[in-house]
């Protein structure tokens, strides 16, 4: 599963910007250093469970979003019946 750190930065991103955050706002409201956002958001660092959920509790979204595969990921085909 070396992709998930792609997953959740790309998801991530996406959630950020739909909801007009810069990265220091949202890490401010995640309670997280602004360069560590980055670095997830670059899918340099891998996010812990734990920010994880400060993540998902700032973006008001379930945790399972952050973690979703995109439509036409090659995992999607393996593991969604």
């Amino acid at each position: 599963m070396e992709d998930l750190p792609e997953i959740v930065a790309t998801n991530l991103r996406k959630l950020r910007r739909d909801r007009g955050l810069s990265q220091e706002e949202l890490a401010h409201r995640a309670g997280i250093d602004r360069s560590y956002l980055g670095n997830i958001e670059r899918a340099e660092y891998s996010v812990t469970v734990v920010t994880l959920g400060k993540l998902a509790v700032a973006l008001d979204v379930p945790p399972a979003k952050l973690l979703e595969l995109p439509d036409r990921h090659p995992m999607r085909k393996r593991l969604v019946r």
